[in-house]
């Protein structure tokens, strides 16, 4: 074979693959074998029937369609292989360019290709500081809130009530039946639909209602909301009043956090922290990538970026599943079709997973990082005992032992995908914050320690002789 590349801007190939004639005529024989197999020719046992009568029976096109069939199939993962391409997907036969001589033309999506540039170079400060104890504070009373009594109560709605209420408006997205909001003192910015929306009800009883007008801000994150005046009727059903319980011991074990009122603190003052340093890490580790990609070169064809859509918009379906919504009511309530979410939604998050994937990729691959058994086995029983904690019995799943098998080979596989990309993401930290080693630096240091843990054992193998043989 003959095979000219042609490299296309769209990182994809055309392969324009020149077939010996021989070759040709030899699949052609066996295409002609085949479809004897599947007719009937007088005369002829199945597959037996001579080339010429095949032909001139089912015709020299049905013969030829049918040779290149097998020749690509037989033939495709070796014209790849000999044209030294790496592909990212299935390509596709484009043209048929002649048959004398025998010449098609492939197109073939090449797989991505990252250029770091000078990564090592990057530098962002690591500017983490521990929450004060206010924030522990408010965490321990919405700890109270959980464990909160409440009972109804005929009064108007004052701040620490829970309010049940009906919220209706004119914009589809604010509409609510039977919705429940707690009238928080402080303000939060997670509260719906609005930061500061229940103080509004302040002063209503059951059975009153209440139109707010509120224009919402131009970086707000439902696209159809933004910078849109609205007026919106709350409609309030019921008002029940709280009682908090009391921060004493038997709370603390209530809670499960403990046994006293320290133990408590404790742990209530560990997840403050470990949640404020999540939130701060997944901001700057963003931040962090978008600044190694100013530098980086990425290439990718679009099909690549149309799979990672695919991933995206079926991470979508699972959370709407969860809210008994299904994709086709989710466009209806926002007005859109597949075709415009794809476009305006997906690709522009597909993009950024997609690129941040590739860096990351890449960073484990330059830096030589491994997973070593201590953090996967961890990784790995963190995420059964979260199945655990969700009522999840593997031992009752379907499928017998060999679904809990493929279940575990497939959480093992995703614990290990998160291992991997902590690695990467820890790299890149020490990187940005001029605690870098290279490969080197780092495999002498491991000789090292290891170095010395074996002189420590040995050092302390003949006193620990001496102690037995003294015992005896």
């Amino acid at each position: 074979m003959k095979i000219e590349k042609q490299y296309q801007e769209d990182h994809s190939v055309k392969l324009v693959v020149e077939v010996d004639a021989e070759q040709m005529t030899s699949y052609k024989k066996r295409a002609a074998s085949k479809i004897s197999q599947r007719g009937n020719i007088a005369g002829f046992r199945p597959g037996k029937a001579p080339y010429d009568l095949v032909v001139r029976t089912y015709g020299e096109a049905a013969v030829t369609e049918q040779a290149i069939d097998m020749f690509i199939d037989s033939e495709y993962s070796n014209i790849l292989k000999e044209a030294d391409v790496n592909p990212g997907a299935s390509g596709n036969l484009e043209n048929i360019e002649s048959m004398d001589p025998p010449k098609f033309l492939f197109s073939v999506p090449l797989a991505p290709e990252i250029d770091l540039g000078d990564y090592t170079s990057v530098r962002m400060d690591y500017e983490w500081v521990k929450p004060e104890q206010k924030d522990v504070d408010t965490a321990l009373e919405e700890l109270r809130q959980m464990y909160a009594s409440t009972e109804t109560v005929e009064r108007v709605i004052e701040s620490g009530d829970y309010v049940l209420l009906d919220v209706s408006s004119e914009t589809p997205e604010l509409n609510r039946t039977g919705f429940a909001t707690f009238v928080r003192k402080e303000e939060r910015d997670t509260e719906w639909p609005y930061n500061g929306f229940a103080k509004e009800l302040i002063g209503l009883a059951a059975g009153e209602s209440k139109t707010i007008a509120y224009t919402f801000p131009k970086d707000w994150d439902v696209e159809e909301l933004r910078e849109k005046a609205v007026e919106i009727t709350a409609n309030i059903k019921t008002v029940r009043g709280v009682t908090l319980p009391e921060i004493n011991d038997e709370f603390a074990k209530t809670t499960g956090a403990g046994e006293t009122v320290d133990a408590l603190m404790e742990a209530v003052k560990r997840d403050v922290e470990t949640r404020s340093q999540n939130e701060y890490d997944d901001k700057y580790f963003v931040d962090l990538i978008e600044k190694v990609k100013e530098s980086a070169t990425i290439k990718y064809n679009e099909h690549t970026l149309e799979h990672e859509g695919e991933h995206v918009l079926q991470d979508l379906s699972q959370r709407l599943a969860q809210q008994g919504m299904d994709l086709d009511t989710y466009f209806k309530v926002r007005s859109t079709t597949r075709e415009q979410f794809m476009e305006t939604d997906v690709k522009p998050v597909a993009k950024k997973r997609l690129e941040r994937g590739l860096i990351l990729d890449e960073i484990v691959r330059k830096e030589q990082l491994q997973i070593d058994d201590e953090s996967l086995n961890a990784e790995y029983m963190n995420a059964l005992n979260n199945l655990a904690m969700q009522g999840v019995d593997l031992s009752k799943l379907g499928g017998g032992k060999k679904g809990q098998k493929e279940l575990s080979q497939s959480i093992a596989m995703d614990a290990a995908s998160r291992v991997m990309t902590r690695k990467a993401l820890d790299m890149l930290k020490s990187i940005a914050t001029g605690n870098y080693k290279t490969f080197e630096e780092r495999e002498a240091e491991a000789k090292q320690a290891a170095e010395v843990v074996e002189a420590v054992a040995e050092e302390s193998a003949p006193a620990e002789a001496g102690e037995e043989k003294a015992a005896e």
